[in-house]
C-alpha cells in the first residue's frame, strides 16, 4: 500500500511537468519528499505507461540522458515525444538540458 501512495505522488508531480520541459527522477524524488528514492520514481514512471495522463517520456535522469527509453512501445517513441515537443536529442542525450529542465517545487 506504502508503493501506491509514494507513486501517486510521484504522479502528482509528473503530470505538472509543462510541454517542452523534461525534469529528473531526482528531483521529483526530493519534490515529494523522498530525495534519496530517485530508483524508486524510475519504477513509478516504469509502472506508469497504460495512464495517458502521466508524461513519463518527460522524466529522465540527472544528466538529461534518456534511461528510461527501453520502458516505451518501439525503440525510439521516448526521443520522438520529445522530439514532437520541440526537444532535440542525440544520442539519447537531451541537448540544452539545462534549457528544458524543469524544477518541481518541493511539497511540505
Amino acid at each position: 500500500m506504502e508503493n501506491t501512495n509514494f507513486f501517486e505522488r510521484v504522479y502528482t508531480v509528473a503530470r505538472q511537468i509543462p510541454f517542452g520541459r523534461v525534469t529528473s527522477y531526482g528531483a521529483i524524488a526530493k519534490a515529494i519528499g523522498a530525495g534519496r528514492s530517485a530508483r524508486m520514481v524510475g519504477y513509478a514512471m516504469n509502472a506508469s505507461h497504460t495512464m495517458e495522463d502521466i508524461p513519463a517520456h518527460r522524466v529522465v535522469n540527472r544528466r538529461g540522458l534518456l534511461t528510461g527509453k527501453f520502458h516505451f512501445d518501439g525503440t525510439n517513441l521516448m526521443q520522438q515525444l520529445l522530439e514532437s515537443e520541440g526537444i532535440v536529442v542525440v544520442d539519447n542525450q537531451i541537448i540544452n538540458f539545462e534549457k528544458h529542465f524543469w524544477q518541481p517545487e518541493v511539497s511540505e
